[in-house]
């Protein structure tokens, strides 16, 4: 999806013009989630770049596109231009630290601390 939104649509108030904004990038997000994953491919992740048009737009992730997009109007932009393409994605384990192996782990207490001083 590469696409122009224009910020500033007559009878519409600005506000509920980004909400807008924001149902399209969710529907469209939706949509390319749905399809069928490759052979191989754990998840689709997505490229996404955000600007005030095509030559100033920035690669942000997928998760901070709707903060890009409620900040479009504090700079002074007229139009907001969206790209996200789906890309195949692939897991990666975990290297296992050794913080995490004492996670689970109870301290060590003495049967002292569970006595009541009747």
């Amino acid at each position: 999806m590469k696409k122009t939104f224009s910020l500033e649509v007559a009878g519409h108030q600005p506000a509920r013009v980004l909400e807008q904004i924001h149902h399209d990038i969710r529907k469209y997000l939706k949509r390319e989630r749905r399809k069928t994953l490759p052979e191989g491919v754990d998840f689709w992740d997505f490229d996404c770049r955000v600007g005030a048009d095509q030559d100033q737009a920035e690669t942000v992730h997928v998760a901070e596109i709707t903060s890009a997009i409620n900040s479009a109007p504090e700079k002074s932009w007229s139009a907001i231009y969206i790209e996200i393409l789906a890309k195949p994605g692939h897991r990666t384990r975990r290297e296992k630290s050794v913080s995490d192996d004492s996670c689970g782990a109870l301290p060590d207490v003495s049967e002292d601390a569970f006595a009541s001083d009747d």
